[in-house]
């Protein structure tokens, strides 16, 4: 099952498509192991059922995550092959964080559907968020050596605590005025980042590669995560909701705090200032609000400051991947995600 990716001929779309089709099947076996209900909510989360139970073709996610263990165990000299439960493993971490996340920021709209927890109600939502963890574990302890399994079990724990601060700094920073642009990162390190990072470590960890390039593919992780968090909370304020399938705006009319509006808090500018009184109001955002907490934001500069820092992060995650001597089809493959989360278009 080791389908070569030669990123240097396809473009990043065909490299994530191909990447999913190693993942994608051990997903599905997975979610079709979980008993009733969870399986239900399960499916219609991954895009498999609609909301009337049938067979769908939905769109479970771009498979980023398992696409860096995949590439991480390519540059190592390993086979993908070798990686695929990895990556299935970091994919349903990742999907666990969304179905809980979903329901935490009240987000009606995944991917283009209705989220479970709308769909279905809370305990349905957060039960299948668990089941899906649980069997992330589960994965990793059956398809492992015992000795790979200890190392992948532990960086995988490693990754979810550093998920679970990020996500509490997330919320607490609904509540909190004094929020600085590094406290930002620190919570993207988290809740984003930590997740890339475990998926580079794993993917290195299933073909046995030595520490340093561990390490060296860990620290590539981190900054590709943070970069694509960056690059996902611009799309939060200025994409387009058809493309990304989440609803653009609801961040702000949260008032959440990511890194382009604390950058424009902390300007110090009249913009910045007009966005601070915007933001310490009680009553809902509309839709005139949202536009213009929008415009206050870029002519505060946070739009321009988060292109700086996702810039900064690109620049930090080659030097990083260069350190470990990838093999080239490896290399080529990780260059191509480091590339899409300098360059998110949706």
């Amino acid at each position: 099952m080791n389908i070569a990716i030669r990123p240097s001929t396809l473009d990043v779309g065909e490299l994530l498509r191909r990447a999913r089709e190693l993942t994608g099947p051990v997903l599905q076996n997975v979610v079709a192991g979980l008993p009733e209900p969870t399986r239900t909510v399960a499916r219609h989360h991954f895009g498999w059922r609609d909301t009337a139970g049938r067979p769908a073709q939905g769109d479970w996610g771009k498979g980023v995550r398992g696409a860096l263990a995949l590439g991480s165990a390519q540059a190592c000299g390993g086979p993908m092959s070798l990686a695929v439960h990895a990556a299935a493993g970091v994919e349903l971490v990742h999907n666990f964080s969304l179905l809980h996340d979903d329901l935490m920021d009240n987000d009606h709209i995944r991917r283009g559907r209705p989220t479970a927890w709308s769909l279905f109600g809370d305990a349905q939502a957060v039960l299948a968020g668990d089941a899906l963890l649980v069997m992330a574990l589960k994965v990793l302890i059956t398809e492992q050596a015992s000795e790979l399994t200890a190392n992948a079990v532990r960086e995988l724990s490693d990754a979810l605590l550093g998920l679970l601060a990020g996500q509490g700094d997330d919320l607490d920073f609904e509540k909190r005025t004094d929020v600085r642009p590094d406290d930002c990162l620190r919570m993207a390190a988290g809740k984003t980042a930590s997740l890339f990072t475990g998926a580079c470590a794993l993917g290195a960890i299933a073909v046995s590669a030595e520490p340093d390039r561990v390490g060296g593919l860990r620290a590539f992780g981190h900054h590709v995560g943070l970069a694509f968090q960056l690059s996902d909370d611009v799309l939060g304020i200025w994409g387009d909701s058809a493309i990304s399938g989440k609803p653009v705006g609801a961040d702000l009319q949260r008032r959440k705090k990511s890194f382009p509006v604390v950058a424009a808090l902390s300007s110090d500018t009249r913009a910045g200032r007009q966005l601070a009184e915007l933001y310490d109001r009680t009553e809902r955002l509309s839709d005139a609000g949202i536009r213009r907490a929008t415009r206050l934001i870029e002519e505060a500069g946070g739009l321009e400051r988060t292109r700086q820092e996702i810039a900064r992060r690109h620049v930090f995650a080659l030097d990083r991947l260069a350190s470990v001597s990838p093999e080239p089809e490896g290399e080529r493959m990780l260059r191509s995600i480091a590339d899409l989360a300098m360059h998110r278009r949706a």
